[in-house]
C-alpha cells in the first residue's frame, strides 16, 4: 500500500516542476554541432540522457521496492541507517531523472 503512495508522490513532484519557457523552433539560427563521426551532438546527448533515465528509473523503482520491504519489516518507530540510506539514494535520483528531463 506504501509503495504506491511513495511511486505516485515521486511521480507528482516531478511532474510538478516548473518548465523552461523558451522553446526552440525549426526555422531557428541555432547551429547544430556535428561529431567527427558526422552526428549530431544533442541527438547523441538526447539518447545517452535516455538511456541514463531508463537506467536510473529501473534501479528506482528496485530501492522503492526494498524500501517497502524494510519498512514492513521494522517496528514503527526504529528505522535502520540501511533503510535512511536507501531514501537517500532515492531521492539523489530523483534529482538526477528530473535534471535531464528538464534540460528539455
Amino acid at each position: 500500500m506504501k509503495l504506491p503512495i511513495l511511486l505516485l508522490l515521486m511521480m507528482w513532484a516531478v511532474s510538478g516542476q516548473d518548465r523552461p519557457h523558451h522553446r526552440t523552433f525549426p526555422d531557428s539560427k541555432e547551429e547544430d554541432i556535428k561529431l567527427p563521426n558526422g552526428k549530431s551532438q544533442k541527438e547523441e546527448i538526447v539518447k545517452e540522457d535516455y538511456k541514463r533515465n531508463l537506467e536510473d528509473a529501473t534501479e528506482l523503482a528496485k530501492l522503492a521496492e526494498e524500501l517497502k520491504t524494510d519498512i514492513e519489516k521494522n517496528d514503527r518507530y526504529v528505522v535502520s541507517v540501511k533503510t535512511l540510506k536507501k531514501t537517500d539514494d532515492i531521492e539523489r535520483l530523483v534529482k538526477n531523472i528530473r535534471g535531464r528531463l528538464k534540460r528539455y
